[in-house]
């Protein structure tokens, strides 16, 4: 379970012990412990929270698929899946979920993506597949690494280059690259017209 607040890995844990109770546990709370753990010890899973100080959620995943292929990771965000999940699945996710669903959905997903499957909601594979359309039709948004789609969603929320910087342990003048990024993707000319699609594309809360 790699999840950086202590009280939410310990709820999780006890909720999956009593589930699974031949299984064996282990706990992550930053991106290089979770690194760490799966170069040391031969997992069967890996729980990811997407949102982790200092690198992305996807960064992570990335590294992850590289360090072991085969290693079946199921995302459990607060982000909707509006805003992650395809770019997670793009990414080599095995399942998402968000932590806002019952803890029988949570324990569904964990069977699912344990026993080799993947985990996706009815409504996120409408949305699989409908992604799986030509790239002319694909919003701006979609275009945009997943770095630089984090950059956005921060920006789309309010927060400032400063903010976004200290949040991502990231340069002033890095993130003003990556704004300026993302406004020439999105062929757009100002953070308020940035919040203003957000908004229209419901990738905000």
């Amino acid at each position: 379970m790699v999840e950086d607040h202590a009280i939410v890995r310990a709820g999780f844990h006890r909720m999956l012990a009593d589930a699974f109770p031949d299984l064996t546990f282990g706990e992550a709370g930053s991106a290089s412990e979770a690194i760490r753990e799966v170069r040391e010890s031969p997992w069967d899973m890996v729980v990811l929270d997407l949102s982790l100080p200092g690198a992305g959620g996807l960064d992570i995943l990335a590294e992850l698929r590289t360090l072991a292929p085969q290693l079946p990771v199921l995302i459990m965000t607060m982000y909707g899946e509006s805003e992650y999940a395809v770019r997670a699945f793009r990414s080599g996710a095995s399942g998402y979920i968000t932590k806002g669903n019952a803890p029988e959905q949570m324990l569904e997903a964990v069977r699912k993506v344990l026993s080799g499957g993947r985990y996706v909601s009815r409504d996120l594979a409408e949305r699989l597949a409908g992604s799986l359309s030509a790239d002319a039709s694909r919003p701006l948004h979609e275009t945009l690494s997943n770095r630089e789609f984090q950059v956005f969603r921060l920006l789309a929320a309010g927060k400032t280059v400063k903010g976004i910087g200290h949040e991502l342990h990231l340069s002033h003048k890095t993130v003003s690259t990556y704004r300026s990024r993302v406004l020439e993707k999105m062929h757009l000319g100002s953070t308020a017209e940035l919040i203003r699609y957000a908004h229209r594309m419901s990738l905000v809360d």
